[in-house]
């Protein structure tokens, strides 16, 4: 009996080597629905934070497209990051990830929506891009008005919207992912429960602990000159000063 149970145990861990050459044979890669699986990440706007995300996710294990406007510039930070990572334009790096951050200078995030609107469709996307009329103009005064949730919700029509990462500075995001002790934390907002759940799998592979604030309304609690925007704080301090119950 024992004997044949290890028989079927032999039969069982081949058929999963055999599924797996397979799948690799064909191309496949884990998808976003496969429990706790790797999941493709377009980052569009690969500067100080698209940059450290990409490097926290491919050493999670994720894959990620990197790109900009002049991919080749990329190359030798795709070669640093390995065999995960890959150069793109953002066209193709939208196409690419079943999930894509947006991680440009607030002013070009109507020109995203625009242009990717078809392979951006349907899509949990990450923005972490900030209004800055110094740098962005009069678009930016108007957006801070409003809030940057309900804003990025007009200029990216139809994908899955989170706020996310917009509320630390790439310097920390780089030296406090994974620190000893408790982490710090990441605000989130969006209107899409599933998509909040997606996002806050990604903060905690990047090495933080993710704090759901509310819809995309609640987002300016954590916009550009809120009491937590770029603080370094626990989940437990950032719940407290925003007054969060959970």
């Amino acid at each position: 009996m024992t004997q044949m149970r290890r028989v079927a145990g032999t039969l069982r861990a081949a058929a999963v080597l055999l599924g797996a050459l397979g799948a690799l044979a064909f191309g496949l890669a884990p998808t976003a629905g496969a429990a706790g699986g790797a999941v493709r990440i377009g980052i569009i706007g690969t500067g100080k934070i698209g940059g450290t995300l990409a490097q926290l996710w491919v050493d999670s294990g994720h894959e990620v497209m990197i790109s900009s406007r002049h991919p080749e510039q990329l190359k030798d930070l795709a070669a640093k990051l390995g065999p995960k990572a890959r150069v793109g334009t953002p066209a193709e790096a939208a196409a690419f990830g079943e999930v894509v951050v947006v991680s440009v200078p607030y002013a070009a995030t109507p020109q995203v929506g625009h242009d990717y609107a078809k392979e951006l469709a349907g899509k949990v996307v990450l923005d972490t891009g900030n209004p800055y009329p110094e740098r962005d103009g009069p678009m930016a005064n108007l957006a801070r008005t409003k809030g940057a949730g309900p804003s990025s919700k007009e200029f990216l029509p139809g994908v899955r919207l989170v706020r996310a990462f917009n509320a630390i500075n790439a310097g920390s995001l780089r030296s406090e992912a994974h620190r000893q002790g408790e982490k710090f934390a990441i605000p989130l907002a969006s209107d899409d429960a599933a998509a909040l759940k997606e996002a806050a799998r990604l903060v905690s592979d990047a090495g933080f602990d993710p704090v759901v604030v509310g819809d995309l309304s609640q987002a300016r609690k954590f916009d550009v000159g809120s009491s937590v925007y770029v603080k370094l704080m626990t989940a437990k301090e950032l719940r407290a000063a925003l007054g969060l119950s959970h």
